[in-house]
């Protein structure tokens, strides 16, 4: 299954069809680029993006 990304928070999804981290169920399988934030509490990159949580995310979400 290709990984589709949650289009509200940026979060990388393998299966599913509800965002995890926010609930939002708007997914798409058009983003390129991704960022794994491995202490997200440490990390000046995920403060900048207001990511809370690690885990992968998608840097960019095409239209």
């Amino acid at each position: 299954m290709e990984e589709m990304v949650c289009s509200n928070c940026r979060l990388i999804i393998s299966h599913g069809d509800k965002c995890p981290l926010c609930g939002n169920s708007n997914l798409t399988r058009r983003w390129s680029g991704y960022l794994i934030v491995l202490n997200a509490d440490m990390s000046e990159i995920a403060k900048k993006l207001d990511i809370k949580v690690n885990s992968v995310f998608a840097l960019n979400i095409k239209d």
